[in-house]
């Protein structure tokens, strides 16, 4: 019996190691050349650096990041500071400030003038708790009034960055999610926390030698053209080189992007709009002592992370940026920095990297089209962030989806 999982993004991967983890025999297929998906590492000859695609934060409450982690022996591998902050500035009044959350759910910090947010009085916080008695279909600005100090100085950044949408308008159900899961758990569940050594060491790379040490079949640039089935069994996988007959104890794990699946298994539902990130990565070192994070308010950066040999600045709801050329775009970006980190005007080596599709967009429309991790199919289950998790698209997500599909896949073998 073998579990064949096709797509190698974090929810294949997960799946995989998963799997493995429990004794099966797996062989994991990957149409690009790399794997990691929206979450890879590549050397980049513009810069002269490795990068990362995009800056992908997680949080110290993310269980499923930290349970995928510790399986393939890469926990070590993500940073951040022992407690949760995050320090912001407005660029239009130059006003900087930290958030300090305390590390218990009772959010004592608010009180606090050292801690909380600036101009903010209890009642502002106090009118966020309306998101989370949030109705399914309803927008995040049906749910609560989207204004005041609390909503415009932590809440939007923070959820902009979550949904990868405007959040004013995208799913209230979603957003309470993240809510629930971070900010109404207390500090310690949302300290920040980011790859030491970039996406690839330690989301991808010990991945694949924890697979290929449990003797798994690694096959990339292998593309899944058609899927053969007859009522409610999956019969054969036909690759671009081979199709392969499934044994009546096979099960496979769709781990593709939607607009793939939706090809795959005609008749459907997935998300079929899609929001864009925008990152521009600049060689040059940051200033001593510099914040490794810094969120931006009233700039075109939104967050700007400091790493050892590289300033890296992420855009999140970027569709509207997308035509934008690539040196506008790093020009402007550049600009931001200057202003947060005191840096010289003259423009370093860089790079922008747009990620047309990052996300399904996450409205409430949107989220209502994601499907179950079950398919009418006994022997074939999917994973993807964008398959119905509960939360928006992020790593927690895939990786969640992945653990699931792994479950559901090795209950069918028992």
């Amino acid at each position: 019996m073998t579990a064949y999982v096709v797509g190698a993004g974090l929810a294949g991967l997960g799946a995989a190691t998963a799997l493995a983890a429990q004794g099966l025999t797996v062989e994991l297929s990957e149409a690009a050349a790399l794997a990691g998906g929206r979450c890879r590492s590549y050397f980049d000859s513009q810069i002269g650096l490795t990068i990362d695609n995009g800056n992908h934060l997680v949080l110290s409450g993310n269980l499923a990041v930290h349970q995928y982690l510790e399986r393939i022996g890469a926990r070590q591998d993500l940073i951040g500071p022992p407690a949760a902050e995050f320090p912001f500035i407005d660029l239009a009044t130059r006003q900087a400030w930290t958030v300090r959350p305390n590390p218990g759910a009772v959010p004592w910090w608010v009180l606090s003038a050292e801690r909380g947010v600036p101009g903010a009085r209890f009642a502002d916080f106090l009118a966020m708790a309306g998101l989370l008695r949030a109705k399914p279909g309803q927008s995040v600005n049906q749910a609560i009034r989207c204004q005041g100090p609390v909503w415009d100085r932590l809440m939007r950044p923070f959820l902009l960055a979550a949904l990868n949408a405007e959040p004013e308008t995208a799913s209230a159900e979603l957003a309470a999610q993240v809510v629930r899961e971070t900010l109404a758990r207390g500090g310690a569940a949302y300290a920040p926390r980011l790859p030491a050594q970039g996406l690839a060491a330690t989301y991808v790379d010990p991945a694949l030698d924890y697979l290929q040490a449990r003797g798994a079949r690694i096959r990339m640039k292998r593309r899944l053209l058609g899927i053969e089935a007859e009522n409610d069994q999956v019969l054969a996988l036909v690759f671009a080189d081979r199709r392969q007959a499934l044994a009546a104890d096979d099960r496979v794990v769709l781990a593709t992007p939607p607009w793939i699946t939706a090809e795959l298994l005609p008749g459907l539902p997935t998300p079929d709009r899609f929001e864009a990130i925008l990152n521009g990565h600049f060689r040059v070192r940051a200033p001593a002592g510099s914040r490794p994070i810094t969120g931006v308010l009233n700039g075109l950066a939104e967050w700007i992370f400091c790493f050892p040999d590289r300033i890296s600045v992420t855009v999140s709801g970027a569709n509207r940026w997308m035509d934008t050329p690539r040196e506008v775009a790093a020009r402007r970006l550049w600009d931001d920095v200057v202003q947060v980190l005191d840096l010289a005007h003259a423009l370093p080596p860089w790079q922008v990297v747009k990620e047309k599709r990052a996300t399904f967009l996450a409205t409430a429309e949107q989220n209502a089209r994601r499907p179950q991790a079950r398919t009418r199919f006994r022997n074939l289950v999917l994973a993807g962030d964008w398959i119905d998790t509960g939360l928006p698209a992020t790593i927690e997500g895939a990786l969640r989806s992945g653990a699931l599909a792994a479950r559901l896949a090795q209950d069918a073998f028992t």
